[in-house]
């Protein structure tokens, strides 16, 4: 673990968690496991070929095929975006809406991927039902594998529609919570190697500002939320101003709450006639 945390210094803000994860990974234990009982136990002979894969840039999520997201162990694959911390910002805003309303009863993950943000506010609130588009089949399948791990499945309805093509949104209803992490990184923006060569571009990209997504979504986000829903999309850091002039332009009223780097992440938004976004949810 040692000698492994230092080839990996080069290349990785974590090399000691990295290093860590993939030999529990190797042994086949958790990483608590690992630190208690096994760190005096040999070296598995496939650690050298995980470290190396690591090694070129490979997010250590794909390499064990799981990550964390909101304490729930998700499975995940190249063709999901690899769930983050960042991204809790969304569940935990949506806790501070509901604290003092009843509980949503369908919720609406857009753009799906692993199926991590529909999944884990199904987790909070167990009486609620859950609809998860994506575009892609074959994240689709993630979702639905996770769904069924986590005992969610009977919960949960699958289907594959892009939003960038016309009538997504037949028969899908109104919805009390509406999650959406969409592509909002510039086309040219530089990325680590690690997200750049190895996480599906087109979960990332959305054209020279980042905002394609956003401009397609947001006239049609009234439409999808009951009278007393909310919408709450992921943003990029630096995205906070231009998207509330967006929300502004097509008649919502918009909120923002910071992730734990103090950076705004979670977009908050309702239309006008609903009443505003309530004081749980206020700007930041």
């Amino acid at each position: 673990v040692r000698t492994a945390t230092d080839l990996l210094a080069t290349i990785s803000d974590s090399p000691r968690l990295d290093a860590e994860l993939l030999m529990a990974h190797a042994l086949g234990v958790s990483r608590s496991d690992m630190l208690l009982r096994a760190m005096r136990d040999p070296a598995p002979d496939s650690f050298d070929a995980l470290v190396a894969r690591r090694a070129g840039h490979e997010p250590v999520a794909y390499i064990t095929g799981s990550t964390e997201f909101y304490g729930l162990e998700l499975q995940v694959s190249p063709s999901v975006l690899i769930p983050r911390g960042d991204s809790e910002a969304l569940i935990d805003a949506a806790c501070e809406h509901f604290v003092d309303r009843a509980p949503p009863q369908r919720i609406l993950d857009l753009g799906t991927g692993s199926g991590a943000l529909l999944l884990a506010a199904l987790s909070l609130w167990p009486q609620a039902e859950g609809v998860a588009i994506d575009a892609s089949m074959s994240a689709l399948r993630q979702a639905h594998c996770n769904a069924t791990k986590l005992g969610m499945a009977e919960r949960c309805t699958f289907l594959r529609r892009s939003w960038r093509k016309g009538g997504w949104q037949r028969d899908l209803g109104r919805f009390d919570l509406v999650l959406c992490n969409p592509p909002y990184v510039e086309d040219d923006a530089t990325l680590d190697p690690q997200v750049r060569e190895f996480e599906p571009s087109s979960a990332l990209f959305a054209g020279p500002e980042g905002l394609d997504d956003y401009e397609i979504l947001l006239p049609q986000t009234g439409d999808l939320l009951s009278e007393d829903g909310i919408a709450i999309f992921e943003i990029g850091a630096t995205q906070q101003n231009v998207l509330a002039d967006l929300v502004t332009k097509h008649e919502l009223e918009s909120a923002f709450r910071n992730d734990l780097a103090g950076l705004p992440r979670a977009m908050i938004i309702l239309a006008k006639k609903h009443g505003g976004v309530g004081k749980a949810a206020g700007r930041r």
